[in-house]
């Protein structure tokens, strides 16, 4: 167990100071990463309301399989994710290296899929922009449009996660956790969360609303 005083850093009276303060800060930030998701999610459904045939056709030229697959790999990634922490907080140090590179590894099934999306979508002309299909309303492109820039910026998110993460699985692989700290373990499981809650809403608005 590492000692105490490695770990705190000068400008804390003690750890749980310093706990409270990194988590706090993380709630600031997912906040603040609310807000910016929050001003996209406006943009969609102002422009839904007002081209809801345009938005219902874009929809269906969305891959459902692998939009609903990609669905279940963040759900699952979110379990043992939240294994990773429990185990921390339990002292259970050993078994959290594995489980983090579990989520890594279902983290980045994600982006591989997402990739192979993306890569049809183009093959299909479906990326906004002068080869964009000529035989779809030109509204359309808003739909494919705030399709590439929301799901673009949360596989960005998902990518800075699993840099994260990694960071986390190196240091849990070296003993830097103890039963008493662990609190980087769980800050990363709070923006990781963060990130399959954005999925979660995503999902439904591109892939499952035709109408």
């Amino acid at each position: 167990m590492r000692d105490a005083r490695t770990i705190l850093a000068d400008q804390f009276d003690d750890l749980e100071q310093q706990e409270h303060a990194a988590t706090t800060g993380m709630w600031v930030f997912i906040a603040t990463e609310v807000l910016f998701f929050g001003g996209l999610f406006l943009a969609y459904f102002v422009f839904r309301a007002s081209y809801p045939r345009e938005f219902a056709i874009g929809g269906e030229r969305s891959n459902l399989f692998l939009g609903t697959i990609n669905t279940g790999v963040l759900l699952s990634s979110s379990f043992t994710m939240a294994l990773a922490v429990q185990f921390g907080h339990a002292g259970l140090l050993k078994r959290v290296p594995s489980l983090l590179i579990v989520t890594i590894l279902f983290g980045v099934a994600f982006l591989a899929i997402k990739g192979l999306e993306y890569h049809q979508h183009f093959s299909d002309h479906l990326f906004p922009g002068r080869l964009f299909q000529t035989d779809l309303p030109k509204q359309t492109q808003l739909f494919f449009w705030l399709y590439f820039v929301m799901t673009g910026l949360h596989a960005l998110h998902v990518f800075i996660g699993i840099c994260i993460l990694s960071v986390i699985a190196f240091l849990a692989h070296n003993g830097y956790f103890s039963e008493r700290y662990s609190n980087p373990l769980k800050i990363s499981g709070l923006y990781w969360h963060f990130v399959d809650v954005v999925w979660v809403f995503l999902y439904p608005l591109f892939y499952l609303i035709h109408k």
